[in-house]
């Protein structure tokens, strides 16, 4: 089963992410934290990049004499809500096995190395396999719901995680803060992004429904759209 996948992120005015280019400064203060919590997901998802930013270790060696099965494995099964990091070929080097407090799951392809897994376990922090040299976002989707119970996944980014779940047809809502700030130059990753090679594949949304605004503090607006995607109802 599916989980009901909510894309949170915050922009600037002309849809960039990256609140160190905007001016004026500070315009996004904690809404995102805020909304975030007022959510209340079982799970938030991001992407490698965006995850090597929360990554406190260095990566893992690179030869262990241990072997493991590819199948899920999971340090805890417990948490109220559960922080999943795409890291298809095992990038990143850990060091931590929690963010704010929510229990890391990794989601990997089946190509990652043995001694990675052996780092994975060292530190307690949990990984699913979600395709064999590539992810399958639908199947992690699958695996999230079938094994940790996530009902209510939060899509926060960065822009290339963002819009591969898009063109999958896989975003049933995005919660936009639109801070009142600019970024206006060229370069920096918007809500959903691509690379050269995915420029021309466009996204299966049929319908977009506002279903609330709200002004927030400092000028902020909270915009949530209700996305309907080719042959999926809700």
């Amino acid at each position: 089963m599916k989980p009901h996948v909510i894309c949170l992120m915050a922009s600037s005015v002309d849809g960039r992410i990256l609140p160190s280019r905007w001016r004026p400064k500070g315009a996004a203060g904690n809404l995102f934290e805020r909304v975030h919590d007022d959510l209340a997901g079982d799970a938030w998802l991001i992407g490698r990049v965006t995850g090597q930013e929360f990554a406190k270790g260095k990566p893992y060696p690179a030869s262990t004499g241990e072997s493991f099965p590819r199948e899920h494995w999971f340090s805890r099964r417990d948490a109220k809500a559960y922080g999943v990091v795409l890291d298809a070929h095992g990038k990143i080097g850990w060091g931590r096995s929690d963010i704010g407090g929510d229990p890391i799951v990794v989601v990997l392809s089946e190509t990652v190395a043995d001694a990675h897994l052996a780092g994975l376990r060292s530190e307690g922090v949990s990984y699913i396999f979600g395709g064999k040299s590539e992810l399958d976002l639908n199947l992690t989707l699958d695996i999230l719901n079938r094994e940790l119970g996530v009902k209510r996944l939060l899509l926060e980014g960065g822009g290339g995680t963002n819009g591969a779940f898009l063109r999958a047809g896989l975003v049933d809502e995005l919660d936009l803060i639109l801070c009142p700030a600019l970024d206006g130059a060229k370069g920096a990753p918007s809500v959903f992004d691509s690379t050269e090679t995915e420029a021309d594949q466009r996204a299966p949304v049929t319908a977009m429904t506002l279903e609330s605004s709200r002004t927030l503090e400092g000028g902020a607006m909270l915009l949530r759209y209700r996305i309907q995607n080719e042959g999926r109802q809700g």
